[in-house]
C-alpha cells in the first residue's frame, strides 16, 4: 500500500501544505533567486519568475501524481507567504525528504520543527517504517537540522550529487535518517 501522508501539517509555528500557482511569485522573492539559498541544492537559483512558475507546477503534478508531497512551508499565521519547502518523496516503505528555506528563516529552528512534524506523521503510518535525507557533507547547517530532528547519521555516500552551484562534479553526501 502506498504512503498517504496528510494534505496538510500544523506545527506550533507552520502551516505545511499544498502549493498552488499563487505560490509562484512569493517563492521567486523569497528564496529561488537568492545563490546562498540553492549553494547546497540541486537545482540553479532561478532567473524569472517563469522558471518558478514552472517549478510551482511541476510540484502541484508530483502532488497529483501522488509520488511526492512538496509541502509549502508558510508561518502559521499567514498560511498565504512560503518561507520554504519540505519535499517528501514516496518510496516503498519510506519517504526521501529535500528541503529549502528562505534566508532570513535560518536559525530559527523552523525546519527541524517541520521536520520534525512530517516524520513524525509519516511514521505513524503503519506502512511507512523509515524516513531519510542526505545532505552535502559541508552542509554543516543541514546535517545539524537533521541530528535535531532525530535523524541518525547512517553514513558517507560518495559521489553521489551534483550540486551545479558548487561544480560540475557528483559530491559527497551524508545519508540520515529515522526508522520505527
Amino acid at each position: 500500500m502506498p504512503i498517504s501522508l496528510p494534505e496538510a501539517i500544523q506545527t506550533r509555528s507552520l502551516t505545511l501544505r499544498k502549493p498552488d500557482a499563487a505560490d509562484a511569485k512569493h517563492i521567486f522573492k523569497a528564496y529561488t533567486q537568492d545563490l546562498d539559498v540553492a549553494r547546497y541544492l540541486v537545482w540553479r537559483p532561478h532567473q524569472s519568475i517563469g522558471e518558478t512558475e514552472a517549478f510551482i507546477l511541476n510540484c502541484m503534478q508530483g502532488w497529483a501524481s501522488g509520488q511526492r508531497r512538496p509541502f509549502i512551508l508558510t508561518r502559521r499565521e499567514n498560511s498565504r507567504i512560503p518561507i520554504g519547502m519540505l519535499e517528501a518523496r514516496i518510496l516503498p516503505n519510506a519517504i526521501d525528504l529535500g528541503y529549502v528555506l528562505q534566508r532570513s528563516y535560518w536559525g530559527a529552528g523552523l525546519m527541524t520543527e517541520a521536520i520534525l512534524a512530517l516524520s513524525d506523521a509519516a511514521l505513524s503510518l503503519p506502512e511507512c517504517s523509515r524516513v531519510q535525507a542526505t545532505c552535502d557533507t559541508e552542509n554543516h547547517a543541514s546535517a545539524r537540522v537533521l541530528e535535531k530532528a532525530g535523524f541518525t547519521r547512517e553514513g558517507q555516500l560518495e559521489r553521489h550529487s551534483v550540486l551545479p552551484n558548487l561544480g560540475p562534479e557528483p559530491r559527497a553526501s551524508f545519508m540520515y535518517a529515522r526508522s520505527r
